[in-house]
């Protein structure tokens, strides 16, 4: 199993959490899981997902949703879990 994560935040609006899941299921990434929050009309989500049955290698699949987030105003972040783990460690 090929595991990353994926941070979105930006300001809360209809839609986010459809436009993502589309997103992925278009390219064949399944979500491990989810957790998502609206802090202050601002919205923050971070998935786990599962890359190893995606039709598009890693670094496409990262621009394509950081060019998503782009258009629907928040930021999308795609991360290897080692990368993010190593990152995150305290």
């Amino acid at each position: 199993m090929e595991k990353a994560i994926i941070t979105v935040v930006g300001k809360d609006q209809v839609g986010i959490i459809a436009q993502v899941c589309q997103s992925l299921a278009q390219t064949n990434i399944n979500i491990l899981d989810i957790s998502q929050t609206i802090l202050d009309g601002y919205f923050n989500m971070m998935m786990i997902v599962d890359m190893s049955s995606s039709k598009e290698p890693f670094a496409n699949v990262s621009e394509q949703l950081e060019k998503l987030g782009e258009n629907i105003g928040v930021y999308i972040k795609l991360q290897h879990e080692d990368i993010f783990n190593k990152m995150h460690r305290i």
